[in-house]
């Protein structure tokens, strides 16, 4: 009868097979639909002894698929809420730590048409990318346009003096 049928391991892997899940996250999603007789557990372990279930690849997907779009700050919280291992979360913490100002540029520049030109705008830019994860001193560069951190032209991107 169709996906009511499904075994908890036929249902997980049907899960892995749209993106990658922590553990926790299908332990959440799996233990509404486990039957009497099913070891959601023992299914789950020997999901990650295949590797079908793998933290780093977690990590992975996450930072690819939500880095272009927000701060650290949200990809780590992001991290965290799946149950991933700390060691992992600062992994992840450190390689998006170098392309922070770059992405939140990016982000900026999808976003507004220029520099803020008012406090009420400068206020509406650096809340915008304050609730996408980017941290104060990267808001404040990206909207005073700092020199010397490799934009296409050093001038570009003028703020309030």
């Amino acid at each position: 009868m169709g996906f009511n049928t499904l075994s908890i391991k036929g249902r997980a892997l049907r899960l892995l097979a749209q993106r990658e899940h922590s553990r926790a996250e299908l332990q959440t999603k799996l233990a509404r639909h486990v039957q009497e007789g099913e070891d959601l557990a023992a299914v789950l372990d020997e999901l990650e002894a295949r590797d079908f279930i793998n933290p780093a690849r977690v990590a992975d997907s996450v930072v690819h698929r939500r880095a272009p779009r927000l701060g650290a700050q949200r990809v780590l919280q992001e991290l965290r809420s799946k149950g991933l291992d700390e060691a992992l979360v600062r992994a992840a913490a450190e390689r998006l730590k170098d392309t922070e100002l770059e992405r939140a540029r990016g982000v900026w520049r999808r976003r507004f048409d220029g520099p803020p030109q008012s406090l009420q705008e400068r206020a509406r830019q650096t809340r915008f990318l304050l609730a996408r994860g980017f941290g104060g001193d990267t808001v404040r560069k990206v909207l005073n346009g700092a020199p010397g951190d490799d934009d296409e032209k050093g001038e570009e991107g003028g703020g309030l003096d």
